[in-house]
């Protein structure tokens, strides 16, 4: 690659030892902390803030992963850096595509963890789905991905670096000096993957900074939605400190059915919830908060629901669109999906109160990718649905 940034001479020479532990990932770094951590390692204070904005753009805005082809940079200073630095992301293991053009991607991650990744493309825009923890601690009894326990909080490094791989397969990093295009392959992050991001916050929100930092990936925080089952306590500081947009996992109207289906749900109960969500800074400006709401046979899709939602929705005064999911059955599921002439008069009693009633289409249900099937046992990942449901003797 070829930068139209003229090339620089630097005068330094940077400490030769590797710091402990190996190179440092460069990946995921703050812009502060890449500053801190290049001052740390010889580069003198009064360039520091330059470099930072150099190689910042190489990774971020270019995706380029080796020092030797970031041309702007002194090729002494390159090869020094190479010697301390690394620019690492998680490595795919699998990658299906759905009849459907769903990408689901598995990834290992540090400790040879596996998560998973879903890139789900439509007409007007190209969803990413991504991760924040491997495995989930919520036990939500209608998502698959509950079903595994909480392992460990993705760093901001392996958040963002979903990002990065997507990129990759997308083939939609840009040519340095190029025209600026502004159509995108990948143009929205939904944190909806495995994991409660909020129970994951500080890295959830250094990774979207990231993301949306204007000299790099460049995503409006318009472009961005978190996903959260109900932490009410860390609602607040998603508003201020990230600012993208926010989705709840609701899913029942009552606490008795919610208490089951969102465990979560004991602790903050409903009515705590929606004041927090009330209170949310951004529904001061009209930005709509999403309820998300999976669709399940005689538990929760009764016209009483849709009526006790739309009561909850304007007692509250919450600006809000509602997603309905149909459940995505998986093998040993508890539940049904609801039927389709059921989840249309569900729909259609919100969509008559004057809030916006989407059903979500249901993607890559063939290679278990779908809402609520994502789950990183590698075994199960890497086999087809029909193979699993074979070997779990399920018939239709």
């Amino acid at each position: 690659m070829t930068a139209s940034a003229p090339i620089t001479q630097d005068v330094l020479t940077l400490p030769r030892k590797l710091p402990e532990g190996g190179k440092i990932n460069l990946v995921g770094l703050t812009r502060a902390q890449m500053h801190d951590v290049l001052i740390e390692n010889g580069t003198p204070p009064k360039q520091a803030k330059m470099r930072v904005g150099q190689i910042w753009q190489w990774i971020y805005q270019w995706g380029v992963r080796d020092f030797a082809s970031m041309t702007n940079l002194a090729k002494a200073y390159r090869a020094q850096l190479e010697e301390l630095f690394e620019i690492t992301i998680p490595e795919v293991v699998s990658r299906q595509v759905s009849s459907d053009g769903t990408r689901k991607y598995l990834v290992r991650i540090a400790g040879g963890h596996e998560v998973e990744v879903v890139y789900i493309p439509e007409e007007d825009r190209g969803t990413l789905c991504i991760s924040s923890q491997v495995g989930c601690t919520l036990t939500c009894t209608f998502c698959h991905t509950g079903t595994q326990k909480l392992v460990r909080n993705l760093t901001p490094a392996e958040i963002i670096g979903q990002v990065m791989m997507a990129r990759d397969d997308l083939e939609e990093w840009p040519t340095p000096g190029a025209p600026k295009d502004e159509t995108r392959l990948l143009s929205n992050i939904v944190l909806m993957g495995m994991g409660e991001p909020l129970y994951n916050f500080d890295n959830v929100r250094d990774a979207m900074k990231i993301a949306m930092d204007p000299e790099g990936i460049s995503l409006s925080r318009r472009r961005i939605t978190l996903s959260t089952s109900g932490v009410v306590p860390e609602i607040a500081r998603t508003a201020e400190e990230i600012g993208c947009l926010l989705a709840i996992s609701f899913h029942a109207t009552t606490d008795e059915t919610r208490d089951v289906l969102v465990p979560i749900n004991k602790r903050w109960k409903i009515d705590t919830l929606l004041q927090a969500l009330a209170d949310y800074p951004k529904v001061s400006n009209s930005e709509r908060i999403t309820f998300e709401y999976v669709m399940l046979d005689g538990v929760n899709d009764s016209d009483e629901d849709a009526h006790r939602l739309l009561d909850y929705i304007k007692r509250y005064k919450i600006p809000a669109k509602i997603n309905l999911i149909p459940f995505n059955e998986w093998p040993g599921a508890p539940y049904k999906r609801s039927s389709n002439n059921r989840i249309h008069a569900f729909a259609n009693i919100i969509y008559q109160a004057g809030y916006a009633s989407p059903i979500r289409k249901p993607r890559g249900e063939d290679i278990m990718a779908a809402c609520g099937q994502l789950k990183s046992a590698t075994e199960r990942a890497r086999k087809s649905r029909k193979q699993i449901e074979a070997e779990a003797g399920v018939s239709k």
